[in-house]
């Protein structure tokens, strides 16, 4: 097991799930956690391209450090969301541009979705990153 707290506890969170639809049903009920986007970011700036359904992704820094709000109008989608920003959110740029995002695959997720969302899930962590490495720059 790698040594990324948060990362650990979601793959154990799901370990204890032997069936994919009890996983499904767990990763919709994270939507509940999802640090909603202020209604002003829900716009075409903030929406993440290559996602079946619509998504919305915004980040500041402050203190040093990223902070993600999202929304979407998919309750799986807001599920998956939730738990990148649960694991991205709170980190310094660099943390989050470098970061390997094992969870995915030892939870099963990229498998177990469908090739649509499957991109779409590439695409939210390429736009969550990208925006880290922004803020690096603005040193």
């Amino acid at each position: 097991m790698k040594n990324d707290n948060i990362q650990n506890e979601i793959i154990e969170e799901f370990s204890m799930f032997d069936d994919w639809l009890d996983k499904y049903d767990y990763l919709i009920s994270l939507s509940e956690s999802l640090p909603m986007i202020d209604a002003s970011k829900r716009n075409e700036k903030h929406l993440i391209e290559g996602c079946q359904s619509r998504v919305w992704v915004a980040s500041e820094l402050q203190d040093g450090k990223v902070i993600y709000t999202a929304d979407s109008d998919a309750i799986i989608t807001k599920g998956i969301i939730a738990l990148l920003i649960r694991v991205m959110s709170g980190r310094s740029p660099q943390e989050i541009a470098n970061i390997d995002l094992y969870f995915i695959d030892e939870i099963g997720l990229g498998e177990n979705l469908s090739p649509t969302r499957s991109n779409g899930l590439r695409a939210m962590v390429a736009q969550m990153k990208l925006d880290a490495l922004i803020y690096t720059q603005q040193k």
